[in-house]
């Protein structure tokens, strides 16, 4: 180190002088800094011994800086500005890297995929996060609410105000239980015959159910009322075990279908590939720290 840089004040230097200059009191200045004016003094005396200037004037009236402490303030204030924006920053990371995530994420997602991704999330940037799961719907609604920092959502769902991007691609199966007439079938439905018969279903507002849905409209086929409405896909596999209509479920869902002496029916003419999302509120890019951090770790192929 330089003798020239062994002599600069330090920043609580510098601050303190530019209060005495702003406040026009040793004292005040010294509260403004958190300590007593006694130690304010020791402190401004150590400067001047330092830099080997007169810096601040005692006068009946408080206390004034002198025109080579006015200069050192001007020269310091973009210093200054620049560590007061510094310690800003700083400190924003710090609470952003302390605080847990709150995720909301439709069911297939919390079920079979954000379990995965948390755990690279907690590894790789050690991010506590929150989960809860439920549907697209709901999962929107809490992302516009500020009730969740990001979401993830399957098939269509109403964004608006939102930012998106794809993460995984999907594909629903329809699954029957084997006594079921449809597994017994040895041609492909067409979406007519799927849309005439009251299905098993997940609830209104989940991706799942509006995928299926969308599907066979666009096929022309507008879909019945379905037999039943559950609001889990552990329900839904369960039911259809058991002897209820067959369902559509996410491929990840479906998972072994023979643990549920179940099995997949082949379809025609429908559009069953869907998109899993992740959304965000605000810019076109997903906010930086951990929301940017699991929407790449959930992105990864």
């Amino acid at each position: 180190m330089s003798v020239e840089t062994s002599r600069l004040p330090d920043l609580p230097g510098l601050r303190l002088l530019a209060d005495v200059a702003r406040l026009g009191s040793i004292g005040a200045a010294g509260r403004a800094a958190g300590i007593s004016q006694q130690s304010a003094s020791e402190r401004l005396r150590a400067m001047e011994a330092l830099t080997g200037l007169p810096l601040v004037r005692r006068t009946p009236r408080g206390s004034e800086v002198t025109p080579a402490g006015r200069l050192l303030v001007e020269w310091s204030a973009d210093l200054l500005e620049r560590a007061d924006r510094l310690e800003d920053a700083l400190r924003s990371l710090r609470e952003e890297r302390s605080r847990a995530l709150h995720v909301h994420a439709s069911m297939t997602v919390a079920e079979h995929l954000l379990p995965g991704w948390l755990v690279v999330l907690r590894r790789e940037r050690s991010v506590v996060a929150t989960l809860t799961a439920t549907n697209s719907e709901a999962v929107a609604d809490a992302v516009r609410s500020g009730d969740a920092d990001l979401g993830f959502v399957e098939g269509p769902a109403d964004l608006a105000g939102l930012r998106s991007r794809t993460v995984a691609r999907d594909e629903l199966v329809l699954v029957a239980a084997l006594d079921d007439p449809w597994a017994r079938r040895r041609s492909l439905l067409v979406p007519a015959e799927v849309a005439a018969r009251p299905l098993t279903s997940r609830e209104r507002g989940s991706g799942t159910r509006a995928a299926w849905e969308q599907a066979l409209v666009s096929a022309g086929a507008a879909p019945v009322e379905p037999e039943a409405e559950l609001t889990t896909n552990t329900a839904v596999l369960a039911t259809v075990a058991a002897g209820g209509a067959p369902a559509f479920l996410s491929r990840y869902a479906a998972g072994d279908l023979t643990a549920y002496g179940l099995v997949a029916v082949g379809t025609t003419g429908l559009d069953l590939g869907r998109d899993l999302r992740a959304v965000w509120a605000g810019g076109p890019q997903p906010p930086a720290g951990p929301v940017r951090d699991l929407v790449g770790v959930a992105g990864r192929r």
